[in-house]
């Protein structure tokens, strides 16, 4: 009994090595795509795209599990449903490069703050699952937070609303098919890695594109691919051994950095709006995370 003790505490240990290791390099990515200001966002998305691909293959074939994707080519229902998350997802990265590279970094911070509690809202309608009364406080305070940023700014924050709504639903979506996470996602990569490919090649011949350019734009753009998936791997292996209420509360790591590095390392604004706006949303998540902890410790 000591000893199984013991393994689940050492798997547990070693889930939250993996988590801190994914969170805490999502917060940092930010820098990464920095080093790319001067590239159109576009490109960086279309080369995150096709680098991913040859990384993912690689990670599959390392791990001696190319046989799982060729089996979900024998599936065109979940191809289909793949093509719609592989969109969603793409708009996600797309939106999330563009937040960096213009200077709102605190904005995509933003978005994935709300991420957690538009995951419930998903939750209940879609899902039906029934929100309690502290998680439907915890949502009408992130509600007065937007609405707050509307009032004061008079334009919504559409970068972090966007980030929040496309990660929430490939997510749902996600959740509704039976394909693991690394064969999924190389899937999703692949459906979309031609369309890149296509426009690499475009930019290129007709003198705009980066690829012939400063060696070191090249070498980040290649490197797009393992930045974007490895700490999708870490994410996955934490997933397999931590329980998803201490997940959840890691997972602020990311945007927390991400709001630092905007705020003190890129000087980007941080108004008593953002002070205001921000505090709601951040109460909204100590409500939730709190009452998740009360409702799952029964379990």
């Amino acid at each position: 009994m000591s000893n199984f003790i013991k393994s689940q505490h050492t798997e547990a240990q070693i889930g939250i090595g993996y988590a801190l290791l994914a969170f805490s390099a999502w917060g940092f990515l930010p820098i990464y795509w920095k080093l790319l200001d001067t590239v159109p966002s576009l490109e960086i998305l279309a080369h995150r795209m096709v680098w991913s691909v040859l990384f993912l293959v690689g990670l599959l074939a390392v791990q001696k599990r190319l046989g799982e994707f060729r089996d979900l080519l024998k599936t065109p229902k979940y191809i289909w449903m793949l093509l719609g998350t592989a969109v969603l997802l793409g708009v996600n990265w797309f939106v999330y490069i563009y937040g960096v590279n213009t200077n709102q970094i605190v904005e995509t911070s933003l978005g994935y703050f709300i991420n957690p509690l538009f995951n419930v809202l998903l939750g209940a309608i879609f899902l039906k699952e029934r929100l309690n009364y502290w998680q439907s406080l915890a949502l009408g305070m992130a509600a007065l937070g937007v609405l707050n940023f509307l009032w004061d700014f008079d334009s919504l924050p559409w970068i972090a609303l966007s980030l929040a709504f496309t990660f929430s639903f490939y997510g749902l979506l996600r959740k509704m098919i039976p394909v693991k996470p690394l064969v999924g996602l190389l899937m999703e990569t692949v459906l979309l890695a031609p369309f890149a490919a296509v426009m690499i090649v475009v930019w290129n011949v007709d003198g705009t594109g980066n690829i012939g350019g400063d060696w070191r734009i090249v070498i980040f753009l290649v490197g797009a691919g393992v930045v974007t998936s490895l700490p999708l791997l870490w994410f996955t292996n934490a997933g397999k051994r931590l329980r998803y209420t201490t997940l959840g509360f890691i997972q602020y790591m990311t945007p927390s950095i991400q709001l630092i590095i905007g705020v003190y390392l890129f000087h980007e604004p941080f108004t008593s709006t953002h002070s205001i706006t921000f505090g709601l949303i951040w109460t909204g998540l100590v409500i939730f995370s709190i009452n998740s902890l009360f409702v799952q410790r029964p379990s």
